[in-house]
């Protein structure tokens, strides 16, 4: 029945982490974690995911931290998206990743709704990642023995799947702030505003320099860089003839496929319009000649 859990399992809320690794060490693949829980409780609820244990980490206080050092903003595991668009220090130093966050679904899903757990899901659409990817953020992963470090290009492993270890758990996300001015776009594609998932993603990161960073969501099995894109723009200011030779290469770096939200076609074509309006808005927002960020690009 839609909107019931009949799955049965028990719930653990950790007050720290002594007591999170213990229960993810004994339950390992019966565990799941629940922080926001927009995404576990839906699977619960339509037969997806059947856990021995759900264990909640929203006590766990090193896990709601927001702090930047000035050279690194670290976002703890139970960090929401509302709180990253809410954060001055977000939007002033990581306005890219601020757009990205507002970008997510509506804002009730937002208040509950944490980074963390977007990256966690792995789907191909994640709003997050494109964000994360150009800004080359590394996920901090930690178990019973330690911590490590993951950069976000080899978090992914496919749909749903990540390089998370059965008895590891994600502490928080680190992203470096860029060493040179520059100026991003994340821009989404999808059916309506609010609680749409993309139906292509495009985030492009400019630094001076001519060095051009792009992602993409959901138009392949995961989030990925646009290494060929890049390749071809690096070290080359940006022009008409050159976004058109860009464009170009899109069906070489993109797979996406037909489902109930978009052709593949569609998406293709729609990634080719997303791609010269990206990298214009990177360009004049770094030039400081605006679109602001925040404003609809499509």
């Amino acid at each position: 029945m839609s909107g019931v859990i009949s799955h049965e399992f028990e719930y653990y809320k950790p007050k720290d982490f002594s007591e999170l690794t213990e229960l993810l060490l004994q339950y390992k693949t019966k565990a799941k974690i629940l922080s926001g829980g927009t995404d576990l409780v839906v699977r619960i609820k339509d037969g997806f995911e059947f856990p021995e244990i759900v264990v909640d980490i929203k006590s766990i206080p090193e896990l709601k931290e927001l702090k930047f050092d000035g050279k690194n903003l670290f976002i703890g595991a139970t960090v929401t998206f509302n709180e990253l668009i809410e954060s001055d220090i977000v939007k002033e130093n990581f306005p890219l990743l601020w757009e990205a966050a507002k970008n997510v679904a509506s804002t009730g899903i937002r208040n509950r709704a944490t980074l963390a757990g977007n990256i966690c899901s792995a789907v191909p659409s994640l709003d997050s990642g494109p964000a994360l990817l150009v800004y080359e953020a590394e996920v901090i992963l930690k178990n019973k023995e330690g911590e490590r470090k993951v950069n976000i290009n080899e978090f992914f492993l496919g749909p749903r799947k990540t390089v998370l270890k059965e008895d590891e758990f994600v502490y928080g996300v680190n992203v470096p702030l860029p060493q040179k001015k520059n100026g991003g776009s994340y821009v989404k594609l999808g059916r309506y505003n609010g609680e749409d998932l993309a139906q292509v993603g495009i985030g492009i990161l400019v630094l001076e320099g001519n060095e051009y960073r792009i992602a993409h969501c959901a138009v392949g099995p995961v989030s990925a860089r646009a290494k060929k894109i890049e390749q071809l723009l690096n070290g080359k200011p940006l022009n008409d003839s050159l976004i058109e030779e860009a464009k170009k290469l899109i069906e070489e770096e993109i797979s996406p496929i037909t489902d109930i939200r978009a052709t593949k076609e569609y998406r293709i074509h729609m990634a080719k319009v997303m791609l010269e309006r990206g990298l214009k808005a990177a360009v004049n927002r770094m030039n400081g000649k605006g679109p602001d960020y925040g404003e609809k690009l499509i």
